[in-house]
Order: structure tokens, then sequence, then C-alpha cells
């Protein structure tokens, strides 16, 4: 672990909350996708159909952050298992940290490697592009995913900050190359076009994708494993 890292965690676990509702209502937040994606997704929602001059454009940016939140999905799986094994703080002997975290994903953690946060990586990403968007209501966004998605992740020692640094600044990079003029263009107003062409099938396949989104495809996966375990 590196400098950077040692000093933030070695901080937050030696000034652990001592309080143990406090700690619980963090491991709450911390897995449960109220507390993200049914957060920051309904704001897309909102954008979508608020009364506003520049609809067509803000309209064509929600469609490119959701595309942006799908990528940066995609690259977190690929990256996951193309690069080194980092193995999570809260299994880590060598640290020598006691971290406030329960048994909640337990079974999967282990498994992931903690490099980069996926979470990090997709509603940073999301935040940026309302950001991009709606500056005033994007910076409580922004905010918000920082305080509430990505702090107790290291706070619990699911991720180090470097992890979380990492994923952030990946989803951000993504959402702002893919809302440019130049690039969104090409693939939000074609699908924008269809979907008022077509408005029953769009808008029900558009809600599948948000909710998919919000639980990060879990259920998905693990379908899919189970499917591959079959075979």
């Amino acid at each position: 672990m590196n400098v950077f890292d040692t000093a933030i965690q070695t901080f937050l676990t030696h000034n652990a909350l001592s309080s143990d509702t406090l700690n619980d209502a963090i491991r709450l937040i911390a897995g449960l996708n109220t507390f993200k994606g049914f957060v920051l997704v309904p704001v897309l929602w909102w954008i979508w159909f608020k009364p506003s001059q520049r609809g067509e454009w803000e309209r064509e940016m929600v469609i490119a952050t959701i595309a942006s939140g799908l990528l940066a999905l995609a690259i977190f799986r690929v990256s996951a298992h193309s690069l080194s094994f980092r193995i999570r703080p809260l299994y880590n002997p060598e640290l020598h940290l006691h971290f406030p975290s329960g048994d909640l994903g337990a079974a999967v953690l282990p498994n992931w490697s903690s490099f980069p946060s996926d979470h990090a990586m997709l509603w940073m990403s999301i935040a940026t592009g309302i950001f991009l968007i709606w500056r005033s209501v994007g910076a409580l966004a922004l905010l918000y995913t920082a305080i509430f998605i990505c702090l107790p992740r290291v706070y619990l020692g699911w991720h180090y900050p470097t992890d979380i640094v990492a994923g952030a600044a990946i989803g951000m990079t993504i959402t702002w190359i893919m809302t440019r003029d130049a690039v969104r263009t090409r693939f939000a107003m074609p699908i924008l076009r269809w979907m008022h062409r077509f408005p029953g099938p769009s808008y029900s396949f558009l809600f599948v994708v948000c909710f998919e989104l919000v639980t990060q495809f879990e259920e998905l996966l693990v379908l899919g494993r189970s499917v591959l375990k079959w075979l």
C-alpha cells in the first residue's frame, strides 16, 4: 500500500466511529442500491422530462450519460480480469487495520480485485453527465457520489483510496469524451429520432436499461454465472 493509501486508511480506521448505530448506517448506505442509482438515475429522468428550451440537447446528453455509464461498467469488467489482482483492504492481513465492516458482500468481495472501483467509475460517470447538463444539480450529484457512494467503501475497507480516485477519473473521462458534440451526435441523435418514432418500445427498453444500471446488472450476472455453471 502506498503512502497516500496508508495515510488515509490508517486515519479512517484509527478514527472509526465508535457508535455501532452509525457504523451500521454506513454499511447500509454502502450496500443498498437505494443510496446509489436510485438517487442519481431519477435525476436523469427529471432532466429528460422537465420543460426546457434546450430539450433536445439535454435529451441527447442524457442518452450519452447513460451510454457512458454502460461503457464504464464494460471497461471495469475488462480491466478487472486483465489487470493484476489487488486484494481488498478488508481481507489484507498485512495492513494490520481493523475496519468497521460486516459480512455484507463477503461472498463476492474477496474474489473481486480492489482496483479500480466499479462504483466510483459508474456513478462518477453518471454524476459528471448530470453536471455537464445542469451545473447546480450536477455539483450536488458529484458531492453526493463522493460522500455517500465512494467514501463509505474506503471507510469499510472495500477499496483503497487510489481505487476510488482511479475509478472516478476513468468514469469522468469516459463521460466527458462521450458527451462531446463530435462523439455524442453520432449515436445520441439517431437513438433520439428512433425514440420519437417508437415511444412505446423505446421507453420500455430505456426503463430496463436504467434498472439494470441501478443494480449494475447484478441479477443478470448471477443468472449468467448460473447458466454457465449448468452448461
